[in-house]
């Protein structure tokens, strides 16, 4: 009886040839099977995730781009405290004027000073000072108390209220307001430009508040104890005798001529409230700076 190998028709040669083909390109791909090489399931691209690493990226981004401007001008500034080896910054900052100043000259309440320079920053002054504990005053104030103010080692920011907005004015009060003490703000009518800083001794005038030069002369100057005559004198409120919701207003008018000059007139300067007066807190020791 034939075998089955004998009963094959041409047909089974073809098959057996297509057989082999399949077999040989088989392992041409490697063994891979067909629906293995691309025509099985499509990998998932995971958007949501790349979406989230891409808003993590943005937000970082934006705060560097934010917090980077701060961190360099605070540095910037930082760079004009006061130390031993350079006791007055602000010698380094363009526009500031100076001038020597006696201290401990006071006039009563009733006395006006004839002052050399607008707004004051040195001479006689008012016995007792304006609050100047971060303090923003609405309403132009007494030039004679403030003048005392700046002798305890404060800056005061004074504005024309006719060249700063509202929005200008909040972005100066907001370094007084943020402030640990030793600063007070008020406007000044007729100013000859938009803000002039002061400390005792030193005075700068500037056309923005946006310049830089504010807060480099609030470093070099606040409490700066090289410069300012009563070292640990007070800036808090004297009970009884300054009111900084009720302050002396300011007076617009020229000093009559019986104003008190520039020099005195005679007066015996007063060292006696150095100390900050008797029963209220004193300033830090230090100043702006223990070098």
């Amino acid at each position: 009886m034939p075998s089955g190998s004998e009963n094959r028709g041409p047909g089974s040669k073809n098959t057996a040839a297509k057989s082999a083909k399949a077999i040989k390109a088989a392992k041409k791909q490697g063994g891979v099977p067909a629906s293995k090489r691309g025509g099985g399931v499509k990998r998932q691209i995971p958007w949501l995730t790349i979406g989230a690493v891409v808003a993590v990226a943005a937000l970082i981004g934006v705060l560097f781009v934010n917090l980077l401007p701060k961190y360099q001008d605070k540095e910037a500034v930082a760079k004009f405290a006061p130390s031993a080896s350079n006791q007055d910054p602000s010698s380094a900052i363009d526009g500031v004027v100076k001038v020597d100043y006696e201290a401990g000259m006071h006039v009563s309440p009733a006395q006006r000073v004839a002052y050399d320079q607008s707004p004051p920053f040195g001479g006689p002054h008012d016995a007792v000072w304006a609050t100047c504990m971060g303090t923003v005053y609405p309403n132009p104030i007494r030039t004679e108390n403030a003048v005392h103010s700046l002798e305890h080692g404060a800056v005061w920011i004074t504005y024309n209220p006719d060249k700063v907005d509202d929005a200008q004015r909040d972005q100066l009060s907001s370094r007084v307001d943020d402030s640990s003490g030793y600063l007070l703000m008020s406007p000044y009518p007729g100013l000859d430009t938009a803000v002039s800083l002061q400390s005792w001794g030193h005075q700068l005038k500037l056309d923005s508040v946006d310049d830089p030069r504010i807060d480099q002369f609030i470093a070099a100057l606040r409490l700066n104890r090289y410069v300012y005559p009563e070292v640990g004198a007070s800036c808090s409120t004297i009970p009884d005798s300054y009111d900084p919701s009720n302050p002396p207003p300011f007076d617009p008018t020229a000093p009559g001529s019986d104003a008190v000059p520039m020099d005195g007139g005679g007066i015996t300067p007063d060292a006696s409230e150095a100390t900050g007066g008797a029963g209220l807190p004193t300033a830090p020791a230090a100043g702006g700076g223990n070098g």
